[in-house]
C-alpha cells in the first residue's frame, strides 16, 4: 500500500512540493535528535569554561 495513494494524480508542482517538506522534516527530526544527544555535553563544557575563566580572573 503505497504511502501516497493519490500519488500518480498529483501534478509535478505538487510532487515537488512534497518532496521538499518530507525532506525538510527529516532533516529537522534529525536535528532535534543530535541536539538532544549532544545539549548534554555542551552545557557540561560551558560549566567547565565558566569555572575556568572565574579561576583564572581571581
Amino acid at each position: 500500500m503505497p504511502l501516497l495513494p493519490r500519488w500518480r494524480y498529483m501534478t509535478p508542482e505538487a510532487k515537488a512540493l512534497t518532496r521538499k517538506v518530507g525532506i525538510s522534516a527529516a532533516v529537522v527530526l534529525f536535528g532535534l535528535v543530535l541536539l538532544r544527544t549532544l545539549l548534554p555535553w555542551m552545557i557540561l563544557a560551558l560549566i567547565i569554561w565558566w569555572v575556568l575563566s572565574a579561576m583564572n580572573r581571581q
